[in-house]
């Protein structure tokens, strides 16, 4: 073979194996694209176009409507109102400080706003809407919407925000909203939204999941940029259900009206346990929540000695004073340590021992029975019925009144009170001393009770049934489970031993000499029975005493407090009123005017017609407390 054809079959098999490679490298290239082909199109086909479904579709929450609370003549005491406000979303704006510095320059925000939007945004996925600023007037919206080039991301939405028509008149019951904290952010993503609110008090904080109601959606589509092309789909969320609750706003003002600063006071229906009124005064007006609260307003609430921010109805505590001598007398009643016709001597005071405790008249009451001694309100005797019934017996009384117990109120945060046992003072490493029973046995002493639960006793006493005061009424326009007066359990009180209690009460009123002539009420309403209390914040000394102290002379701080507690009417108890007056110094003469009159308004709102009992013989006594 010659030279010339070696060489040529050496350039072929060069060229072969060149091909062949080339040649494999190409299929390996194609299979491994068919390979890619198919896993795209075909095994992840649907995840790529879902992918590119969400870049031309925008799914958003829509915030439903919440809410709202009427009273019990379906009238709206929390409801809702437009609210225009500026949104900005940090996945478009892109340099968010930025477009803050030239949107302040165009509605200007302080300090503390421009730190809130940045922290929200940090906090918040970029492509959640963040509040800039609410409450938008129609000049500040249209230079907004004039400078819009300048200020991408920002856009003016309208919401609701929450409107209180009764403002301070029912803002311890309702109470207010305020912004989602970031504590609650895990809790519902609807609490994302701008502009969302959550119960912080009252009866928006106890209904709060249900007067928030569900998140609606809307789909949207978008171009590469994100701006939108059209609306796809909406699903409108569920709104919030509207809470009717038992208290009469109308009512509801005319008690407030009737109460001084220092005062509270509660209106029960006394059988069905619906509170018709509790009005606390100073009170404040929820509406300042919507828009924040200024440092400055916060600070003059808290700096105020009459905490105008609590409700103290539910969660102020005061010794019952003279109130609480139903409970001694039902307990030594129960105990068998007495009967309703033994009689007590009250030269003005009670000698234990080498202690002297005296009765609030320095004359004494003479010889008094049960009756006597409710009607006129004798120290003396309820503290001979404390010795002889012991402090455990009253205490277990005490409970099932209603007192120093968890009640069943709709209103977060109500306190139970304190009602002292043997067993609670020896917990704190004390001894419990027969002194000490004698003091309680007149409402002093450790005693911490709320006007709620005296409201509560009150309805108890005039029932005999385990009344529990509450507020709702119906949820989303549906009445809840009604109560009857039958609905509650007896007390297992026996009948005859409620009966001497009542009439003592009865006494307090219409009697001569007892201690609330001024609280009778006028011809045709029928009768009320209550009962006056005064509760010393102060210790009077002997000394004091004996160089003729009067309380009228004492500061304002000093003085005791006043109480008054009452139903109506007598043969058909329907309401019961309390009232409790700070630093009032009498029952009597500050707090059952007060009661009496707000008495009057309930039977008038009402409308009850009441028969008349039958008429008592009346009775001369000593002077009034």
């Amino acid at each position: 073979m010659s030279a010339a054809r070696k060489e040529e079959e050496a350039r072929r098999g060069v060229f072969t194996r060149r091909a062949l490679l080339l040649g494999g490298v190409q299929f390996g290239a194609l299979g491994f694209l068919g390979y890619r082909l198919n896993k795209l199109q075909v095994e992840e086909g649907e995840r790529y176009a879902t992918l590119a479904e969400e870049n031309r579709v925008s799914a958003r929450l829509l915030a439903p409507p919440r809410g709202r609370v009427l009273d019990r003549e379906g009238k709206v005491i929390a409801g809702s109102q437009l609210n225009w406000r500026a949104l900005i979303v940090a996945e478009d704006a892109r340099d968010v400080p930025a477009v803050l510095d030239t949107f302040g320059k165009i509605v200007p925000l302080t300090e503390t706003e421009r730190a809130r939007i940045e922290r929200e945004v940090r906090r918040r996925r970029r492509f959640i809407p963040v509040t800039v600023r609410e409450f938008l007037s129609w000049e500040e919206m249209a230079r907004i919407e004039m400078n819009a080039p300048d200020l991408p991301g920002i856009s003016v939405d309208v919401g609701t925000t929450r409107e209180y028509p009764e403002k301070e008149h029912l803002a311890h019951i309702v109470g207010y909203v305020a912004p989602p904290a970031e504590a609650d952010m895990g809790e519902d993503p609807l609490l994302e939204l701008p502009g969302i609110r959550v119960g912080r008090a009252g009866i928006e904080k106890f209904h709060d999941k249900t007067l928030r109601g569900r998140a609606g959606s809307i789909r949207l589509e978008v171009n590469a940029v994100g701006r939108v092309i059209r609306e796809l789909d909406r699903r409108e969320g569920q709104p919030g259900q509207d809470v009717g609750i038992s208290v009469d706003a109308e009512l509801q003002r005319t008690v407030r009206g009737r109460c001084e600063e220092g005062t509270s006071a509660v209106v029960l229906d006394a059988r069905t346990g619906e509170v018709l009124a509790m009005a606390t005064q100073p009170s404040f007006d929820p509406n300042l929540f919507n828009a924040g609260v200024s440092s400055a307003q916060w600070r003059e609430w808290t700096s105020k000695r009459q905490t105008p921010l609590i409700n103290k109805c539910t969660n102020g505590l005061y010794a019952p004073g003279s109130t609480f001598k139903m409970v001694v007398a039902l307990a030594a009643l129960e105990a068998k340590v007495c009967t309703p016709g033994d009689r007590v001597p009250c030269p003005g005071y009670y000698d234990l021992g080498d202690t002297r405790f005296h009765c609030w008249s320095k004359y004494g009451h003479g010889s008094v029975d049960m009756k006597g001694g409710l009607k006129h309100s004798c120290d003396c005797y309820f503290y001979e019925m404390a010795k002889r019934t012991g402090i455990d017996r009253i205490a277990a009384m005490a409970n099932r009144l209603g007192l120093g117990v968890d009640l069943e109120i709709e209103l977060p945060g109500a306190r139970r009170g304190l009602v002292p046992t043997r067993a609670w003072r020896q917990a704190q490493g004390k001894p419990w001393n027969l002194g000490d029973t004698v003091v309680h046995g007149i409402g002093q002493g450790f005693y911490q009770l709320t006007p709620l639960s005296l409201a509560t006793m009150t309805a108890r006493l005039a029932t005999g049934r385990a009344v529990q005061p509450h507020l709702t009424r119906s949820i989303g326009g549906r009445p809840v489970k009604g109560v009857r007066p039958d609905d509650w359990p007896s007390l297992n009180i026996p009948e005859r031993d409620l009966r001497v209690v009542r009439e003592g009460m009865w006494a307090v009123v219409n009697e001569e000499g007892g201690t609330a002539k001024v609280a009778k009420l006028p011809a045709g309403m029928g009768q009320l029975a209550g009962k006056t209390g005064s509760t010393q914040v102060r210790r009077v000394s002997r000394e004091q005493r004996e160089r003729g102290f009067r309380v009228e002379a004492m500061p304002r701080e000093w003085r005791p407090h006043a109480l008054f507690v009452a139903y109506a009417p007598y043969d058909n108890p329907q309401y019961v009123v309390m009232v409790i007056v700070e630093h009032g110094s009498s029952g009597a003469g500050a707090a059952a005017p007060i009661a009496r009159d707000i008495m009057i308004d309930t039977i008038n709102r009402f409308r009850q017609p009441v028969a008349a009992p039958p008429a008592r013989v009346a009775e001369a006594t000593p002077r009034n407390q």
